[in-house]
């Protein structure tokens, strides 16, 4: 009896031989079609494209992310780099730049004061810098690094810029004080270059906010004095020399008197920027003598 045909009541059972046999030709026959024709790979080739395809995607536009991401992370750690670079050089060159300024600012200073010595040259004189000032926007009393062992003495009078600044009210053996034209009850007798005629130039901070110095009891009979005179140092002066630049007239006014005259002045020094001076070393009292 055939060995796989089932009797009535067992269990149908194929040998093993004949199992093997059957798969053999089955994955025979799978390769065949397999290699000859698209019939299985076409669905398979589908299923993998449905589903493998977008994952790649998937993988592919992440990668791209993030590899587009470390780019940027790297450009902008280069472009901080670069910053700093840059940002150093920049401060770098101000600071150059600020010395540089610095040094025209001391330059013209200086041929400012060259110039002056040059125009009072019979005067013996020494520089000074300005090392403290009373509290307030001028110079109207200051402190110089130059004292008694330089030669210095009180009422000795101090110049800068174009003219006077003011005189020596105390010394130190390395130190003076100097108050200036500008500062309250601060009286100068001045003198018109052009007519010779004398008046007095008073200090006051209020009157130099706008930057003038107030004078009065100018006699000018014969109307001979106008806006734009130079005024200077009068030869009566007890404690300034004679002939300093003081400023010049901004203002003319005639007194309720009608006999003299008062109004304003531009004084010759700024005396809002002040860091060099000179101060000279001769007293009214010694020249007169």
């Amino acid at each position: 009896m055939s060995p796989i045909v089932k009797k009535k009541g067992e269990k149908f059972t194929l040998p093993g031989k004949y199992l093997l046999f059957i798969l053999t030709i089955l994955c025979v026959a799978l390769m065949i079609l397999t290699y000859s024709t698209n019939v299985i790979s076409a669905p398979l080739s589908n299923v993998a494209g449905f589903i493998i395809i977008p994952f790649q995607k998937g993988i592919t536009e992440v990668g791209s992310a993030i590899s587009d991401r470390l780019e940027q992370f790297t450009q902008i750690q280069n472009l901080l780099e670069e910053n700093k670079a840059l940002q150093a050089q920049v401060d770098e060159l101000t600071t150059e730049n600020t010395n540089l300024q610095q040094d025209k600012f001391e330059l013209s200073e200086l041929r400012e004061l060259y110039d002056l010595n040059q125009q009072y040259s019979d005067y013996e004189m020494v520089g000074a810098k300005i090392i403290s000032k009373d509290a307030g926007n001028w110079y109207h009393t200051f402190v110089i690094d130059k004292g008694s062992d330089d030669g210095i003495q009180i009422d000795m009078n101090v110049i800068a810029g174009s003219g006077l600044v003011g005189r020596v009210i105390s010394v130190g053996s390395n130190w003076a004080k100097v108050n200036a034209i500008i500062n309250d009850n601060t009286q100068v007798s001045g003198m018109v270059l052009s007519t010779s005629d004398n008046l007095i130039v008073s200090g006051d901070l209020e009157n130099f906010e706008n930057g003038v110095i107030a004078f009065n009891k100018l006699v000018d009979s014969e109307a001979k004095v106008v806006v734009g005179d130079k005024i200077v140092t009068s030869n009566i002066s007890d404690k300034y020399l004679p002939g300093i630049l003081i400023g010049y007239i901004s203002t003319l006014n005639t007194d309720s008197n009608n006999l003299t005259k008062s109004g304003y002045l531009t004084p010759a020094v700024d005396f809002t920027h002040l860091n060099e001076v000179l101060v000279i070393l001769q007293l009214k009292q010694q020249v007169e003598e």
